[in-house]
């Protein structure tokens, strides 16, 4: 009974601060740890096993990462930043203050306490594993998404708010072309294994617009009742991966008969921006 209680209690405490659990996933010989942070954001922590260094992406709120790090026991000295944006960099300041020497990584200038300013198919390494750089303007101007892989290692990719599961990201600073490019140009070649770690909890609300596109599709179904689970239980829908997006993420499919039909042209190209138009009023 007692236990019970301490149980209930405890799953209560976690609810009123964050919005999901914070999880671990396996990448063979790297780890993720997935960091829930302000209202729907998430941070990571990057672990490469073989030397026991690691990153963070997008660390908004520097005492709860830093927490994180402190309890794996890693070394951290690098900071990924997907975007200018403050509940994606406006922590960096703060984390450069707490953890001097760090090196701050990010495609715009716009990014606090940057340090390094990567270009498209840049590389570097986290211990024994290497990122790989992508710029993917739209949301910003200034976008990067970062794939991450080793030796042994199952790939990932940190998107931002360029993808997130079944959705992408608003086009604030760009055009429909250009996010053609960033998820089917870039992020579509990727691995169908790489697992994909986006920016925001969106999953349910992204997964009722894609029902809307394509209500036949099995594969949105079955997002969604996962995805129903996954939330009923107050675990991340994160990671997905880009083979799974490719099935039920209807700007993954903009070149399906099904989706084109609904933006009503031929053009996939032209069918993104319509597609997003269409999400921006969607209220469903």
């Amino acid at each position: 009974m007692l236990l019970g209680l301490i149980s209930r209690s405890t799953n209560s405490c976690w609810r009123r601060l964050f919005h999901s659990r914070s999880t671990f996933h396996d990448h063979q010989k790297m780890k993720i740890n997935l960091i829930p942070l302000l209202q729907d954001n998430y941070g990571y922590l990057i672990i490469d096993e073989s030397s026991n260094k690691g990153a963070v992406v997008d660390a908004v709120t520097p005492d709860v990462v830093l927490k994180a790090v402190q309890d794996v026991g890693v070394e951290v000295n690098q900071v990924l930043t997907t975007h200018h944006h403050w509940d994606h960099a406006g922590g960096n300041a703060e984390l450069d203050t707490k953890k001097p020497g760090m090196t701050f990584y990010g495609g715009d200038d716009r990014i606090p306490a940057m340090t390094h300013k990567v270009r498209h198919n840049e590389t570097f390494n986290i211990g024994s594993l290497r990122v790989t750089c992508y710029e993917t303007p739209c949301h910003t101007t200034g976008h990067v998404c970062y794939f991450v892989e080793g030796e042994g290692a199952d790939p990932a990719v940190f998107t931002g708010d360029t993808l997130f599961a079944g959705g992408c990201g608003k086009f604030f600073e760009g055009t429909g072309p250009q996010m053609y490019h960033a998820l089917i140009e870039v992020l579509s070649a990727l691995p169908d294994h790489t697992r994909v770690y986006c920016g925001h909890e969106y999953t349910a609300q992204s997964l009722k617009f894609a029902k809307h596109v394509e209500p036949d599709n099995p594969a949105v179904r079955d997002m969604i009742e996962d995805t129903g689970k996954k939330r009923g239980a107050g675990l991340p829908t994160i990671p997905t991966t880009i083979g799974l997006e490719k099935e039920y993420n209807p700007f993954m499919r903009v070149a399906e008969a099904s989706v084109l039909k609904f933006a009503g042209c031929s053009d996939p190209v032209e069918a993104m921006g319509i597609l997003r138009a269409a999400k921006d009023k969607f209220r469903g």
